[in-house]
């Protein structure tokens, strides 16, 4: 055995995560993660393994045990067995000190790969975990060039962990192959997901650079967990999500929209995933999706259907009806972020009202709130001042993690003349009727349902009601009716049931 009996507890079952971006991954999951492998990797020697942001070493330690089954008949002898697995295959380059330490005693029972202790004898106490300071490369503007995080805030001195990580960083991987070959048939793990900018009021992605590297290596084989959020949205992550659904050697997904139910008590919006891509095989994608004890899939996919991932199957041929009508989209006629050029803390507004002012509606600690505001001081989009508004709160629910799903906030009829801040998306007319229409159609669960399909986070963007159509404004909306006109199924009806709630009063 690499490690010792079950009939102790692991310690990696248990292990609590360092901070947000440091989400260790329990045994179970990392086994699921492995088993989307074909089997023979297990059984053949001359693979190379790594994990690239390595943790706890729960990727090498699990790989090692089922190499040391799957070796058997290769290299009979138990004992040069371990000893090729570990000085021959499995690689890591820890994401700090301390995850080095911890990966060292996963795989080699030591945090001395040189010790008496070590199941093996390596040849320097760091074995083939690496884990060497890395230098981030600021440009001007004090941003690094490779990860983008901010010199203010990584620059910390030498005493200090400064989240250079090796794999995404010019300089750690020349460190890297200083010490190992970096041809790998095999990379797999659990990535760093972000890392805070901004002050903290944004985050700035790294998965996505680990999953670029990992594809620059030519691998035979990818098998990460990542966040989902590249599906349909987040911060810098256009081209990432482009190349992920046009990529037709990713043939399994596994996407889970509640992260707690892989990683117990870690709150991830939008939820995770794990995948395969395979550089030898190409054609559509098994995809499963996961709620609970529920599983809908493997179902084969074309994740280039669409420029977002329609993460459940089920809503496919509801949407493609709704397509086919070929209507104009509700986008035609719904505001942009912050129209009025008000961000959601604007509070240059009176409460009270005073002569030459016009209504802004705003949001305050979660309550709907009316001002006013002088009509002069609005210099952008002045022209849709004097029109009626339905106004749609930005924020919403996070992503149909827990169906059903009420997705939107409250719709809010409002006259002009007025304007309001960045924390409503607002649909324009001419007339109170046909916002009153529009209203009654916002409320309605098939609405929701394709704007759900968009929606992968708490926040409903204008993207997101991109495939919503446009109807006459000349009376009140049903589900009843929409599902008459688009041909939705019973079954389908109580699919979109199921995920959408009726929207409260």
């Amino acid at each position: 055995m690499l490690v010792s009996a079950k009939s102790q507890a692991d310690i990696l079952d248990v292990i609590s995560n360092l901070s947000s971006d440091e989400v260790f991954t329990p045994p179970p999951v990392a086994n699921a993660v492995l088993d989307l492998l074909p089997e023979e990797v297990w059984s053949d020697p001359k693979l190379r393994w790594l994990d690239p942001g390595t943790k706890t070493g729960v990727f090498l330690r699990e790989a090692a045990r089922r190499l040391m089954d799957g070796l058997v008949e290769t290299i009979p002898d138990e004992d040069e067995r371990r000893e090729h697995i570990l000085k021959n295959m499995l690689y890591g380059a820890a994401i700090t000190e301390l995850t080095s330490l911890m990966a060292r005693r996963s795989l080699y029972c030591s945090k001395n790969a040189t010790s008496d202790k070590s199941v093996v004898k390596m040849a320097t106490p760091a074995g083939n975990i690496l884990f060497e300071r890395v230098e981030h490369d600021f440009n001007d503007s004090g941003r690094c060039t490779e990860c983008g995080g901010s010199k203010e805030q990584l620059e910390r001195g030498e005493e200090r962990e400064n989240y250079a990580y090796a794999f995404i960083h010019k300089d750690g991987r020349n460190k890297m192959s200083e010490v190992m070959d970096m041809q790998f048939d095999v990379i797999v793990g659990n990535p760093p997901y972000q890392m805070d900018s901004d002050g903290g009021t944004r985050t700035m992605p790294l998965y996505n650079l680990f999953v670029d590297q990992a594809k620059h290596l030519d691998p035979k084989y990818i098998a990460m967990i990542t966040p989902s959020r590249w599906m349909a949205g987040g911060l810098g992550l256009s081209d990432f999500r482009k190349e992920m659904l046009s990529d037709t050697h990713i043939r399994s997904l596994v996407d889970f929209p509640d992260a707690g139910e892989v990683f117990p008590g870690v709150e991830i919006k939008g939820g995770v995933c794990y995948f395969l891509r395979e550089k030898e095989s190409a054609g559509t994608c098994d995809v499963t999706i996961v709620r609970g004890k529920e599983s809908y899939g493997p179902q084969p996919r074309d994740l280039n259907e669409f420029d977002v991932f329609v993460r459940d199957g089920r809503g496919l041929e509801i949407l493609h009806k709704v397509r086919e009508q070929d209507e104009p989209s509700l986008t035609e006629i719904l505001a942009v972020d912050k129209e009025f050029g008000m961000t959601s803390n604007f509070s240059d507004y009176h409460r009270q009202r005073k002569p030459r002012t016009i209504n802004i509606y705003a949001n305050s600690k979660g309550t709907r709130i009316t001002g006013w505001i002088e009509k002069a001081k609005i210099n952008k989009s002045a022209h849709l001042i004097d029109t009626w508004k339905v106004l749609i709160p930005q924020a919403g629910s996070d992503g149909g993690k827990q169906p059903p799903d009420v997705v939107l906030g409250r719709p809010w009829v409002v006259g002009p003349p007025s304007v309001c801040t960045q924390t409503y998306l607002f649909v324009y007319s001419d007339s109170r009727s046909a916002s009153e229409s529009v209203e009654s159609y916002v409320r309605t669960r098939f609405f929701r349902f394709l704007v759900s399909l968009r929606k992968i986070s708490q926040h409903a963007t204008r993207s997101t009601y991109t495939w919503v159509p446009q109807q006459e404004w000349d009376r009140t909306w049903t589900d009843a009716e929409l599902y008459k006109k688009y041909g939705i199924t019973e079954a389908e009806q109580a699919y979109i049931e199921e995920m959408i709630k009726e929207m409260p009063e």
